[in-house]
C-alpha cells in the first residue's frame, strides 16, 4: 500500500468562501443552536469537525495538516487548549510558536475552517495530568476538578489568558470560533453541578459569551452533571450502536441538535502492549449513520500527530503510560500521510459535500528522507553527573523539590541490613531502578504494582540510590492527583521489625534540552549505568524521518533542542517521528538520556515508522501457566441471567456479603457464541454506591485475547466505556473472572456494562458470583 499517494502539492491557495459560510477575511457570522439543527447565519448547518491538537503538531506542519482535514471533506476543526503547556511555571504564560493557539486559530479561518474550542480546565487527551499543571500538586489539600477555591482561582487565571488570545475570534466577532466547552467528560469523574457551572462562568468571564456553550460526555454519564443552559453533546467510538447512544439524549431534549463530540477513529498506545488499530469501514459506516440522521461530529483524532517531550499521560487503574508516537490510527498518520482510511472516509465525505463546498485535492506529504546510522562517541554517566542535591530528613515527592518532569535520584546511607531485609518503596511513581554503593539490585514497574526488593547482606554505611523516572502523569479520574517520584516514605521490613530511612540528599534530572546537553561528556560510546549519550550528524538535505531506537532501552531524545520524545525497548513503538522542519542542513546534534543502557549506541533515519514491535517481556495477561480456577466446592452469593443488550445493567444480592475476592463465572452468552466481553464493572456497597476501584488487581483470568487487541481483563475497570475485556477466540465457557479487591468489602450486588456495538457481542447471558476472603487459587 502506497501511504504517499501523489497529489497537487500546493492547494494551500484557497478560492474564496469554497466553504460554505466560513469565512476568509473578517466577516462577522452567527452560530445558534436551533430546532433540532446548529443554525449558521440562519440557515441549518451540520458540523463535520476533524479533531488534531496544535501541541501534537510542529507549528511550521499546522496549515499543511488542516489543509489535511479540509480536504477529507471537513469543514471545522476540533482543537483542545492545554493549560499545562502554556502555564509551566505559576503566572508564566507562554503563547508564543509552537504554543500560538490563537495563529493556529487564525490559519484555520484563513483555510475556510470553523474552530470548536475546549479549553479545559481538564481536556483527558492522553496527555501529562489531563492538561493540568503539575504544580497544582504542590498544595498537599488540592481538590482537583472541584470547587476547592485554590483550584478555581488558578483555573480562573487561566481561562482570562486564553480568553485574551480567543474571545476576539468567536464567529460573531469577525473569527471562526463556533462552540466553546465547558469542562470535559465530567460524568466520569463525579457528580458536583455547582463545579460545572462554576466553570461555566468562568468560561463566560474570559470572553465567550457570543457562541454556544457545550459540555460532553457519555451516554451513561451526560445527565448527571448536565446544566439546563448548556448544549449536551455524546462521546463514543467506532462500532458503537449509534441509536443507543443517542436514545437517552433525544428523550431528554427532543428538540436540540445531535452531535458525536468525540467519534474514536482508533485508539491510543500504552507502553508494553499491542498497537491499536479500528476497522476503517466500521468508521466510515458509523459516520454515515450520523449524517444520515443529520447528527453532527468530530472524528477523534481525524489526525494524532506526537505527544513529543515528556508530555505523555497515563491511564490508572492499572497503571499505564502512553507512547509518544498519537498516531491513533487516526485517518492522518502521525507524519501528515493520507492512509487508506483516509480516502475511504474522503470518498464517502464528497457524497455529503454542503452545496457550496468545494473539497480540494489531498496535499502532498513533506519529503522524506533516510538518515545513515549516527554513531555516538560521547557520554556522560548520570551518576557522574549529578546537579546540586537538595536535602530532606524523609522523602518527599518531585513536586516537593519543585520538579516537574524528568528523573529523580533519592540518596540515603543504610544501617546494616541482614539478608532477607525487604526495601518497600511507597509508593514507586513510575519507574525505579535501586542500587547498593553502586551496584544494581533491581528495577520496580508501576504498571506490575511492584514496590519492594528483599534484599542480599549489606553493611552499616552502604549508600542506597532510588533513581526514579517520570512516565507521565495520569490523566484520568481521581488518579490525576499523580504524585511523582517516591511519594510516601521507604522502609526495611524484617519480620521483627520496620525502619523507616532518612537523611536523604536528592538530585533533580529535568527534561530541557539545555541540562541534558550540558554534562561532561567523554570519549566513549557504551557508559555503566544510566548515561546521556551526544553526537553529531550532517545532512545535505531535510526531511521528515523516523529514528530507529531499536537498540536502546528506555529514556528520551533530544535533536537540536528539540524534545523529540520517549522510547522503551518493549515498544510497540520502535521509532520516533522526526519532522525534517527540525533538522538543518549541514550539522545538527542529537543528545539520549538512556536509563538501561542500550545494546548498540547508534542512531538511523527510516522512511517507515515501527510502531507495533513487542519486546518479549512478563506477559500482562492474568493466568499463569498450569494455572485453573475450580470453583466446585465454592458457594455462589447470587446467579441469574443477563438481560440482552446495550447499556448498564444493575444486580442485587439477596443480602450484602463481605470479602476481598470477587469472582464472575459467565455461563453462556446471549448470542450463543463462545466469546464473553466486558467493558464495565463495579461493585456496589451495602449503601448500593460503588466501590473505589482504585487498587483493584485482576487475580485471574481464564482467557484474555492479546493477538487482534488489547482485551485484557484489567479493561474491566479502567473507566473507558469503549475499551473491554474479551477472551480469546476459540477458548470456551464457562469464563471466569477474579478481582483481588485489595481490602474487605461489604458488596450488595454490582453493576455490568457489556460492549457498546450493535448487539453487544460477547455479552453474558447466565452468571454466578462468588465472594470470599482469601485467594480462589492459592
Amino acid at each position: 500500500m502506497n501511504l504517499l499517494k501523489p497529489c497537487i502539492f500546493g492547494v494551500a491557495v484557497l478560492i474564496t468562501a469554497i466553504f460554505m459560510g466560513c469565512s476568509t477575511s473578517n466577516k462577522s457570522q452567527t452560530f445558534e443552536v436551533g430546532n433540532q439543527t446548529f443554525l449558521l447565519d440562519g440557515k441549518p448547518f451540520i458540523i463535520k469537525a476533524a479533531e488534531m491538537h496544535y501541541t501534537r503538531i510542529p507549528a511550521e506542519y499546522w496549515e499543511h495538516r488542516i489543509q489535511m482535514c479540509k480536504a477529507l471533506g471537513m469543514n471545522t476543526i476540533c482543537i483542545y487548549a492545554f493549560w499545562n503547556i502554556h502555564e509551566q511555571r505559576p503566572g508564566e504564560f507562554d503563547f508564543k510558536g509552537q504554543n500560538d493557539i490563537a495563529e493556529f486559530c487564525r490559519l484555520a479561518q484563513k483555510n475556510g475552517m470553523y474552530i470548536m474550542l475546549r479549553p479545559g480546565p481538564y481536556v483527558c487527551s492522553e496527555w501529562e495530568m489531563g492538561g493540568l499543571p503539575w504544580w497544582l500538586l504542590k498544595k498537599k489539600d488540592i481538590q482537583l476538578r472541584t470547587n476547592d477555591p485554590y483550584f478555581l482561582e488558578r483555573t480562573k487565571l487561566f481561562m482570562n489568558e486564553i480568553g485574551k488570545q480567543l474571545a476576539d475570534l468567536q464567529a460573531p466577532r469577525g473569527g471562526n470560533i463556533i462552540m466553546v466547552q465547558v469542562e470535559n467528560e465530567y460524568g466520569g469523574y463525579a457528580v458536583n453541578k455547582e463545579y460545572i457551572a462554576n466553570v461555566r462562568d468562568i468560561v463566560r468571564g474570559a470572553g465567550f459569551t457570543d457562541v454556544p456553550l457545550f459540555q460532553c460526555d457519555w451516554s451513561s454519564t451526560f445527565q448527571l452533571n448536565g446544566l439546563d443552559d448548556l448544549l449536551w453533546t455524546i462521546n463514543f467510538g467506532t462500532g458503537a450502536n449509534i441509536d443507543a447512544q443517542f436514545k437517552s439524549l433525544k428523550e431528554a431534549r427532543p428538540d436540540a441538535p445531535l452531535m458525536c463530540s468525540e467519534f474514536w477513529s482508533g485508539w491510543f498506545d500504552h507502553w508494553g502492549r499491542k498497537h491499536e488499530t479500528r476497522d476503517a469501514e466500521t468508521m466510515v459506516s458509523g459516520l454515515k449513520d450520523m449524517l444520515d440522521r443529520n447528527i453532527s461530529f468530530s472524528l477523534y483524532m481525524a489526525h494524532g500527530g506526537t505527544t513529543f517531550g515528556h508530555w505523555g499521560g497515563a491511564n490508572c487503574p492499572p497503571y499505564s503510560a502512553m507512547c509518544s508516537s498519537y498516531d491513533y490510527d487516526a485517518p492522518i498518520s502521525e507524519a501528515g500521510w493520507a492512509t487508506p482510511k483516509y480516502y475511504k472516509l474522503r470518498e464517502m465525505l464528497m457524497q455529503y459535500a454542503d452545496s457550496a463546498q468545494v473539497i480540494p485535492d489531498v496535499p502532498q506529504a513533506y519529503p522524506l528522507i533516510e538518515i545513515p546510522a549516527i554513531r555516538f562517541e560521547e557520554t556522560a554517566c548520570l551518576f557522574k553527573n549529578l546537579p546540586e542535591p537538595k536535602e530532606a530528613e524523609e522523602v518527599k515527592p518531585m513536586e516537593d523539590f519543585d520538579q516537574g518532569w524528568g528523573t529523580i535520584l533519592y540518596r540515603t546511607t543504610l544501617p546494616e541490613v541482614k539478608e532477607g531485609t525487604v526495601l518497600l518503596i511507597d509508593e514507586v511513581h513510575d519507574w525505579a531502578q535501586v542500587y547498593a554503593d553502586g551496584k544494581l539490585l533491581g528495577r520496580l514497574d508501576r504498571r506490575r504494582s511492584e514496590n519492594s526488593l528483599t534484599l542480599p547482606a549489606l553493611k552499616a554505611g552502604t549508600q542506597l540510590d532510588i533513581l526514579v523516572e517520570a512516565m507521565g502523569r495520569v490523566n484520568f479520574d481521581y488518579a490525576i492527583h499523580d504524585r511523582k517520584g517516591i511519594t510516601e516514605k521507604v522502609e526495611l521490613l524484617t519480620e521483627e521489625s520496620r525502619k523507616e530511612l532518612k537523611g536523604w540528599q536528592v538530585y533533580s534530572f529535568p527534561t530541557d534540552a539545555d541540562f541534558a546537553a550540558q554534562k561532561d561528556f567523554r570519549k566513549g560510546n557504551k557508559a555503566e549505568g544510566p548515561a546521556y549519550y551526544r553526537a553529531s550528524f550532517n545532512l545535505k538535505e531535510t526531511g521528515d524521518v523516523f529514528l530507529d531506537m531499536q537498540t536502546w532501552g528506555k529514556g528520551m531524545v533530544w535533536v537540536n533542542g528539540k524534545a523529540i520524545g520517549r522510547f522503551w525497548e518493549i515498544g510497540p513503538q520502535q521509532t520516533l517521528y522526526m519532522p525534517g522542519c527540525w533538522l538543518k542542513k549541514g550539522k545538527n546534534e542529537i543528545v539520549v538520556l538512556d536509563l538501561l543502557g542500550p545494546d548498540k549506541a547508534e542512531i538511523k533515519g527510516l522512511k517507515q515508522p515501527i510502531l507495533d514491535m513487542l519486546r518479549s517481556e512478563e506477559p500482562l495477561t492474568h493466568r499463569k501457566e498450569g494455572e485453573n480456577l475450580n470453583l466446585k466446592n465454592e458457594k455462589p452469593v447470587a446467579a441469574g441471567e443477563m438481560a440482552a443488550g446495550n447499556g448498564w445493567q444493575e444486580v442485587k444480592f439477596s443480602r450484602p456479603v463481605k470479602g476481598s475476592y470477587f469472582c464472575l463465572e459467565a455461563l453462556n452468552a446471549q448470542d450463543g457464541k463462545e466469546t464473553a466481553s466486558i467493558a464495565e464493572l463495579y461493585l456496589l456497597d451495602e449503601n448500593g454506591q460503588t466501590l473505589s476501584r482504585q487498587n483493584w488487581q485482576i487475580d485471574y483470568a481464564d482467557s484474555e485475547s492479546t493477538s487482534w487487541g488489547n482485551f485484557t481483563a484489567d479493561k474491566v475497570y479502567d473507566l473507558q466505556e469503549s475499551t473491554y475485556w474479551s477472551t480469546s477466540r476459540g477458548a470456551n465457557y464457562p469464563h471466569s473472572l477474579v478481582i483481588d479487591l485489595k481490602e474487605d468489602c461489604t458488596i450488595s450486588g454490582f453493576r455490568y456494562l457489556p460492549r457498546a456495538e450493535e448487539n453487544a457481542p460477547g455479552a453474558i447471558k447466565a452468571y454466578k458470583v462468588y465472594v470470599k476472603d482469601k485467594p480462589f487459587i492459592k
